[in-house]
């Protein structure tokens, strides 16, 4: 197999830095001198090269790199099929499994290397970390053409070191197999860019999202010998979006080689153009709905105080119209029902865009590959997620904006069946809801129906197709009437101005929605961990009490289906197999002994965590320092995985005693 000129001398390089590594040279120094002082007669003046190569052999040298030496590629960011095993450093809580990679040299490739981070100078003072000892880390998550890559995690430094390389193909999934091998031109009009992200996880398991970065690739297609460097600035995100992170140094190489390069002035001038049309769409959107709002308003004054969000602030602090946050998301073969999306969705993690200081919320929609990167966000990320999937399965899906209890601000999801049921679904829980509209102006006698949904106020609902404004008399929704086609209860905005500046309308300033990744959790070997954690944990707790500890192992087990159940109904809204369940704990407890029970349900998988909320709660602190006579404890753990690494983990502690009154 014969490599090209860059690969070899890649491949030297390599060889050279492990024989230094090793020491080598010194050892065959070494050998050398002793060779020449015992075992040549002082008539030798030569020494050949088979004698020092036999000399080698005998010592075990040879032998001893060819061990360290091994030829594989390192192929970062594809979804691991193996368990990662534990961690003896901070590098490798998931170690990469090693592969080699197919290249098919009829494709193009984009060889993206990241070559170190300087200048994040919030980490100046950062010790170094001891070996063994955990640290937070950055990882770096890459999307192109829907290929999806993520970075070895390092410490977090001021100048990280990140030594990554990401073989992206340029036509993924698009130009067809009759053009395989696209020319510069070509290339040029493919504007998607590399979408970079930055998390920071700390010694805790918990992810911030700190920069989120597009950066445009077709510059390489200028460079004489297809290779260019540059230094990207990371800017914050929220309300830091205009404060400089960190620089990464990124190579990046074009394979095989350009036979003709292009001119800078042609990409500048491509580059010009684009800016200039997606100016011009953006600017007659803007223009559309300003009229749109002014129409809005002639209804009724009051509309000024309803939620109408035509327009949302990414994390890179850029507007962006709503219904650009929302497209039909096939998730393949990860995800079943849309049901099971609706729980996939609950169990990522809710959090809120960080701010300095006090004062209101900051709102903040992420685009989706920062969403998932980081592996949690605020209710609008979740509802444009959901809503995303929903469509994917074929559903008539939208996002809700409005309020909940107090007035506080809140979005969720909706879909309109072909018979007319409105569903709602709450992003962050997984729950439906029907909702069935109260007439004002039924007498009393008649009975309206009571709303269990948390919904107070809605203001408007969009896709990434419509868009409508409530301009009904009231915007309570349990008056509300959801009929679409109704313009004098729901007033929409024009469908070709929306696809205007949403895709496959828009150009190069909306993201493309990256695909979603299997789970790289194995179910099985996190459940025992986190159970012998809590073992632990008890068997202390309970020491400090002066207690003894004793376990069932046959009762832990028994409690397994009740978890797998729990897990069921919230997925599908069915509960089965309690009968089950329940005679097998009257069969495990016997008679005169009393059962207590505690299930317990987290998005997390840091036992000393879940422990220290489970103490916290009066029934479960009672069986876990129970008392009494021939006392045994017992505990289950079940982590059931979803796409992107999500998990819903549920814990069951329960406990057996004599009765003694």
């Amino acid at each position: 197999m014969s490599l090209p000129p860059e690969k070899a001398s890649e491949l030297k390089q390599i060889i050279h830095q492990q024989l230094l590594k090793m020491d080598v040279h010194g050892r065959i120094r070494e050998v050398l001198a002793e060779t020449i002082r015992e075992e040549l007669a002082p008539e030798h003046q030569q020494l050949s090269t088979e004698d020092l190569i036999k000399a080698l052999r005998q010592r075990g040298i040879i032998d001893d790199v060819m061990k360290e030496l091994k030829f594989v590629t390192d192929v970062n960011g594809t979804e691991r099929t193996s368990a990662p095993k534990p961690s003896t450093h901070f590098v490798d809580r998931e170690p990469p499994v090693l592969k080699k990679t197919n290249i098919d040299p009829t494709r193009r490739y984009l060889y993206l290397q990241v070559l170190g981070g300087k200048a994040f100078l919030e980490h100046l003072q950062e010790p170094e970390p001891l070996p063994g000892q955990m640290c937070s880390t950055f990882t770096l998550c890459l999307h192109f053409r829907n290929q999806r890559f993520r970075s070895k995690p390092v410490p977090c430094a001021c100048e990280p070191d990140f030594q990554d390389g990401f073989l992206l193909e340029i036509h993924k999934d698009s130009l067809g197999d009759g053009s395989k091998m696209v020319d510069a031109t070509t290339m040029l009009s493919i504007c998607d860019p590399v979408h970079i992200v930055l998390i920071k996880t700390d010694t805790f398991g918990e992810t911030t999202l700190v920069a989120s970065y597009f950066l445009e690739w077709r510059s390489v297609l200028a460079a004489e010998n297809g290779i260019t460097n540059v230094a990207v600035e990371l800017l914050g995100v929220g309300t830091e979006s205009k404060v400089s992170v960190g620089v990464l140094n990124i190579r990046l190489e074009m394979y095989p080689q350009l036979t003709k390069t292009l001119s800078s002035e042609i990409i500048s001038t491509q580059f010009t153009l684009e800016r200039q049309k997606t100016a011009e769409k953006e600017r007659l959107f803007l223009v559309y709905a300003k009229q749109w709002w002014r129409e809005y308003l002639q209804i009724r004054p009051t509309h000024n105080m309803r939620l109408v969000k035509i327009f949302a602030q990414d994390e890179n602090g850029l507007n962006r119209p709503v219904c650009s946050f929302v497209r039909p998301l096939r998730a393949g073969r990860l995800l079943d029902t849309a049901r099971q999306a609706a729980r996939f969705v609950s169990v990522l993690g809710h959090g809120r865009a960080a701010l300095i200081g006090g004062g209101a919320k900051h709102e903040q929609w992420c685009t989706l590959l920062a969403f998932l990167s980081s592996n949690k966000g605020d209710c609008e990320d979740h509802a444009n997620l959901l809503c995303s999937l929903l469509l994917g399965f074929g559903l008539e899906a939208f996002v809700c904006v409005g309020t909940k209890a107090k007035g506080v601000p809140h979005t969720w999801v909706m879909t309109c069946g072909s018979d007319g049921t409105i569903t709602f679904w709450e992003s962050l829980t997984g729950h439906r809801y029907i909702h069935q509209a109260i007439n004002p102006d039924d007498p009393p006698i008649v009975e309206q129906p009571k709303p269990l949904y948390p919904y107070r106020t809605i203001g408007c609902i969009f896709n990434h197709q419509k868009f409508f404004g409530n301009c009904q008399p009231s915007d309570a929704v349990e008056l509300c009437v959801f009929d679409l086609h109704d313009e004098s209860k729901w007033k929409p905005m024009s469908g070709e101005a929306i696809k205007s500046v949403c895709p496959p309308g828009a150009t190069s300033s909306v993201p493309p929605f990256p695909p979603l990744c299997a789970s790289t959790i194995d179910a099985a070997v996190t459940s025992n961990e986190i159970e012998v954690q809590l073992r632990i944990l008890v068997s202390e707790h309970r020491k400090d009490l002066g207690l003894s500890t004793v376990w069932d192992d046959q009762l832990s087990y028994v409690l397994s289906p009740s978890l797998a159940a729990y897990e069921l109904e919230r997925t599908t809204g069915i509960s089965a197999g309690n009968e089950e369940f329940q005679d097998a704990v009257r069969r495990a407890v016997p008679d005169g002994h009393t059962f207590k029970g505690f299930p317990i349900h987290f998005v997390h998988r840091n036992a000393r965590r879940a422990f220290a909320t489970c103490l916290r709660s009066p029934f479960c602190e009672e069986i876990i320092c129970c008392r009494g006579d021939q006392v045994r404890l017992a505990v289950r753990v079940r982590v059931f995985t979803y796409p992107e690494s999500a998990c819903a983990v549920w814990i069951m502690f329960a406990c057996k005693y004599r009765s003694v009154l």
